[in-house]
């Protein structure tokens, strides 16, 4: 089977969230904002995976604007918990860093796809 270098960093990325929820609950307590990360920063990589096996190229792009999206709000909740102090500086900025990674990854998947489909 073919590498996927995106599935490969969103799937890592998606372990490093999980732990992240781990964190924020048994450290310091807090249920809510750590709620929305894991889903949506584990949807990430799901909708790419899922957008692998579409059905057509405009199927492939909407997984994919879908996977972006959520990214954005993973970046929203990565953020906040820094400004909030749930977080250290490094450890959000560490995420973001691979968040951000992700987004550009991403962005250049659509563009490709949207002008392959021309």
């Amino acid at each position: 089977m073919k590498e996927n270098i995106l599935i490969d960093k969103s799937i890592a990325f998606a372990a490093r969230i999980i732990k992240l929820h781990q964190y924020l609950i048994k450290t310091k307590k807090e249920t809510i904002i750590s709620k929305q990360i894991v889903r949506s920063g584990t949807s990430i990589g799901a909708n790419i995976n899922e957008a692998n096996y579409g059905q057509s190229k405009a199927d492939f792009v909407s997984k994919m604007h879908i996977a972006l999206k959520e990214t954005a709000e993973t970046e929203y909740w990565l953020k906040l918990l820094t400004m909030s102090e749930y977080i250290t500086e490094d450890m959000g900025q560490s995420l973001l860093k691979d968040c951000l990674e992700i987004k550009r990854m991403l962005i250049a998947s659509i563009n490709t796809a949207k002008e392959n489909v021309k």
